[in-house]
């Protein structure tokens, strides 16, 4: 951003630290309380993480690992959605392409590059559609238990090993989406075996065995639904007792995390408000619904402590997949809008217990989804990715050039400012729904405060209390909003227990305390 232009916005803060600022749109003061001594847990190097693709031509291009990096992504889930159901790694080959096809500059061992060059750590969905057991636990051997004694396969790509590998992948989950197999009516997903959550289950503990029989130390996942998204709480002729309720005791015991997915809108029913409401109040329209992100983990907790008895404690919740709207994205994919929601919605999951959150995805392409005039942003095109491809949509959209960031990447980057792993996420209040806040304290006892102002169009001038903690000297302020083409850094001078802030519309700001 232009100097002048952080300039003043730094005048402009300091000048609010003791008054409220007057403004002829602000708000009436909004107050937020930092509970400084409290724990919701603490980030660690899985907290954050984003979905990577075996279909993506552009995964390997030489930007990619420092924008990833920039934006400390550790995590990077692979081979991608429904993908990961039809895909062979031994050959970087799909049983059916229309199910989600491959490149091959994005084979496993490229992926990996990627991810070395990130300093992050991969997380792997094998193939449950189409694949094996005895497939699943070879991709574990070649990966975790390379060496000159490696006698395992070795895949047909350019570049792959004959040695195999010590990438040392921890998390594996067992398919994507399997409930999405015609189980319940609609069908997306590759699946060759019955289609029933009841063999699926089983499937699980199978592959469990095989897999740890290859490396002991690996983390399994399985996959269950977002309670109250739809499938939960289906029934069919295959499945006369619900997805979660069927898969759950038959697989708890092979089991170390579980993984749902979650988009909360559905295609023509976006709603900017709505969409940055849903993480604390869930949402209902005519073509999506869904409960609060609070709602959903207390359910899956619940779920846990019934099927799993003892063994509820130790398993994990992931979220290995979310973004705005299920399918077919539109303007509001690309907006700054989805920025704020991203912001949003990764603190709000973690915070309330999940261990981790991923983000699809890096790449994706443009849609011709909904552009209706009601839904801000400027892109007449939707994509899921937070980098360009710098593709043409069917409709003649044009995207800006390849790895240009799209502004879900500048919330991530704002994320990264806010915390780290081992810093511990604090409880907040606000005052209104319209201002979310966040708020971290680092292994220094430093505050780093995130303040969201989800409306369009009204600054709100903000008082944030930390309570008996004190701080004096120079703060960091990081922000991203309406007129930024990227984040914005200014500084602000605080003293005492509290300091007061404007929030211009639709922003994300980021305060990291002295």
């Amino acid at each position: 951003m232009n100097p002048s232009i952080i300039a003043a916005r730094a005048a402009l803060l300091s000048a609010c630290v003791a008054v409220v600022c007057q403004a002829a749109t602000a708000s009436p003061p909004t107050t937020v309380t930092v509970h400084t001594e409290s724990n919701l847990g603490h980030l660690t190097p899985i907290s954050i993480g984003i979905n990577a693709a075996a279909w993506d031509s552009n995964l390997i291009d030489t930007r990619v690992p420092a924008l990833l990096s920039d934006a400390n992504l550790r995590v990077l889930r692979y081979p991608g959605g429904s993908t990961s159901n039809n895909y062979h790694w031994l050959s970087n080959t799909p049983d059916d392409p229309s199910h989600g096809g491959t490149t091959e500059s994005a084979n496993f061992d490229a992926f990996m590059g990627v991810v070395d060059a990130t300093g992050g750590q991969a997380m792997i969905t094998v193939n449950y559609g189409s694949g094996s057991a005895e497939e699943a636990a070879q991709w574990v051997a070649y990966a975790n238990k390379g060496g000159h004694r490696y006698r395992g396969p070795v895949p047909t790509y350019p570049g792959a090993s004959s040695n195999g590998h010590r990438y040392q992948i921890k998390y594996w989950e067992v398919g994507n989406e399997l409930y999405g197999d015609g189980t319940y009516g609609a069908s997306w997903e590759l699946n060759y075996k019955s289609h029933d959550p009841m063999t699926y289950a089983n499937g699980v503990v199978s592959y469990s065995a095989a897999m740890k029989a290859a490396d002991p130390s690996i983390q399994i996942g399985v996959v269950l639904t977002a309670p109250g998204n739809w499938p939960d709480g289906q029934t069919s002729v295959s499945s006369p007792q619900p997805w979660n309720d069927t898969v759950l005791p038959i697989a708890c015991g092979a089991i170390d995390f579980v993984s749902i997915h979650w988009y909360p809108q559905g295609p023509t029913g976006e709603s900017d408000a709505a969409l940055l409401a849903s993480p604390q109040k869930g949402e209902s329209t005519s073509v999506s619904y869904t409960p609060s992100i609070a709602d959903m983990v207390a359910t899956l907790k619940a779920q846990l402590a019934q099927y799993c008895g003892k063994r509820a404690r130790s398993i994990e919740i992931m979220v290995t997949e979310t973004n705005s709207v299920s399918y077919n994205p539109g303007k509001q994919t690309t907006s700054l809008v989805n920025a704020l929601y991203l912001d949003d919605v990764m603190m709000t999951w973690l915070e309330n217990g999940v261990t981790n959150v991923d983000w699809w995805s890096i790449h994706n392409s443009p849609f011709d989804g909904n552009a209706d005039a009601s839904l801000y942003g400027s892109y007449n095109f939707g994509d899921y990715g937070v980098l360009s491809r710098g593709w043409t949509s069917t409709n003649g959209a044009n995207e800006p050039a390849a790895e240009t960031p799209f502004p879900a990447y500048y919330g991530l980057q704002m994320l990264s400012y806010l915390g780290d792993a081992w810093d511990t996420m604090l409880k907040t209040e606000s005052s209104t729904d319209i201002v979310s806040a966040h708020a971290v304290k680092q292994l220094d006892d430093r505050i780093n405060v995130m303040l969201i102002n989800k409306d369009p169009s009204v600054t709100q001038t903000v008082t944030v209390s930390l309570g008996r903690s004190r701080v004096r000297g120079l703060a960091h302020v990081f922000t991203y909003g309406q007129a930024d083409a990227a984040f914005s850094r200014a500084s602000m001078p605080v003293r005492g227990s509290a300091f007061t802030i404007p929030l211009q519309p639709y922003s994300v700001t980021t305060v990291k305390l002295p």
